[in-house]
């Protein structure tokens, strides 16, 4: 892997994870910065930590790897919209895009408690 693809995979992690720094990253990904300075040394990230990350943010390798649009089976109508989606956060700025992921995680939290909720009631 380039030195190039490298860092092109870590600011994919990073708008992944709501990172903005290596610090945040390696936090994120529950590693030392230690071992995030020596993937960038060895122009290397196990591959097995990016299957962990693609399944637990439902992105594709492709995407994550080789930055390539995401495919989808339901059609090009939602492959375009999420597409659309990720080319506009990434013209936000990290603090913008933070936010916004702090806003969607509250939204899935509370999502989590009303299906919790209608579970305790049904």
């Amino acid at each position: 892997m380039s030195t190039h693809v490298l860092a092109a995979v870590l600011t994919r992690l990073k708008l992944l994870t709501g990172s903005q720094s290596d610090a945040e990253l390696s936090r994120a990904l529950s590693v030392s910065p230690q071992t995030l300075s020596s993937w960038k040394v060895r122009d290397s990230i196990p591959y097995s930590l990016c299957i962990d990350i693609a399944k637990q943010h439902d992105c594709s390798l492709d995407w994550l790897l080789l930055g390539q649009p995401e495919q989808h089976p339901a059609g090009p109508d939602e492959t375009g919209w999420e597409c659309d989606m990720l080319e506009r956060l990434r013209t936000l700025s990290p603090s913008d895009r933070q936010a916004i992921l702090l806003f969607i995680k509250d939204k899935q939290r509370i999502q989590q408690l009303e299906q919790q909720l209608s579970e305790l009631g049904g």
